[in-house]
């Protein structure tokens, strides 16, 4: 029973800061754990939305590395550093006000630090 309470304690505050950072971002549908990462859709263009990805790595410390932009704009694709963590950033349109987000950081071929990635993602939709 403690492991399961201390479980509860641990969801509570992930829960509440993923609804604040939602609630930040203004018409976001949540942050949300994938197997690699943290994915949203959020509003704003893709080109809104790097922009705000750009400000957010500079504030994190994380450096690009790489970037690349395909399909007429609809895909923006952002890679950087920090430390260990190979970090990407892919923004698509989803549709004329909203774009999605998926953020990765990977520690080495079998291991991604989801927690991380969604820290990353929530700061983006904080801009908004």
């Amino acid at each position: 029973m403690p492991l399961a309470a201390e479980r509860g304690k641990r969801a509570g505050p992930r829960l509440c800061t993923g609804c604040l950072a939602a609630a930040a971002g203004g018409a976001a549908a949540g942050v949300y754990l994938t197997s690699r990462g943290a994915e949203a859709v959020i509003e704003g263009s893709v080109d809104n939305v790097a922009t705000r990805a750009k400000s957010v790595m500079g504030e994190m410390g994380i450096t690009k590395e790489g970037e690349s932009t395909e399909d007429q704009g609809a895909k923006h694709v952002l890679k950087g550093k920090k430390g260990d963590l190979d970090v990407n950033i892919d923004i698509k349109r989803e549709s004329d006000k909203t774009t999605k987000v998926e953020v990765t950081a990977r520690e080495n071929l079998a291991e991604w630090d989801k927690d991380y990635a969604k820290d990353v993602l929530n700061r983006i939709v904080e801009k908004g």
